[in-house]
């Protein structure tokens, strides 16, 4: 039998419950508390899905930018050492574009963050790239498992502040049936 799993990177693990009444002891909860910790743990989740998600938007924007960038110093080295210049434009603020003769380039200039540029060597600046890249792929991987361990969890909190809240009214009604009723 496989080890539940109690956590995935700091997300914490929604456990079905399968006995109403033994959960609300084990927990010694009743059921107002244990559906508002269920609420509670719900909004936490949404929270986590909103970051996770921004991290996903960012390495979604960002891995076609590493692959443009590979592309154009790919381009630059196959220019390297033949007598034609490559012409390109280039983006100096938003919306306003120079045109660049380049000629045997030997080094391109990259892009930190954080307002840092760096020279490299073509061949350099190809293999931090492709670093770059793999990274952002790999991130983007465990991300969306990430997001997908969330989506189940959150399915399994729903599904247990569903069946507390039946359990309840199935009680309530148990106990209104044998109520003796006036007249």
């Amino acid at each position: 039998m496989a080890e539940a799993i109690t956590e995935r990177r700091g997300i914490p693990a929604a456990s079905f419950v399968q006995d109403v009444q033994s959960y609300l002891t084990q927990s010694d909860l009743d059921v107002n508390s244990a559906l508002a910790f269920l609420q509670e743990r719900l909004q936490q989740y949404r929270v986590v899905e909103m970051k996770l998600l921004a991290q996903q938007r960012d390495l979604q924007a960002k891995i076609p930018d590493i692959e443009k960038c590979l592309d154009i110093v790919a381009t630059l080295q196959a220019k390297k050492g033949s007598s034609e210049a490559l012409i390109a434009d280039f983006e100096v603020a938003e919306g306003i574009y120079s045109r660049a003769k380049i000629e045997d380039a030997e080094s391109v200039c990259l892009w930190l963050g954080a307002n840092v540029m760096l020279q490299y060597s073509c061949e350099e600046a190809t293999a931090l790239l492709q670093t770059n890249l793999e990274n952002a792929k790999a991130s983007l991987e465990v991300l969306v498992a990430d997001l997908q361990f969330l989506r189940d969890q959150v399915t399994t909190t729903q599904v247990t502040t569903a069946r507390v809240y039946n359990w309840d009214v199935h009680q309530r009604r148990l106990r209104q049936a044998t109520t003796p009723k006036e007249s």
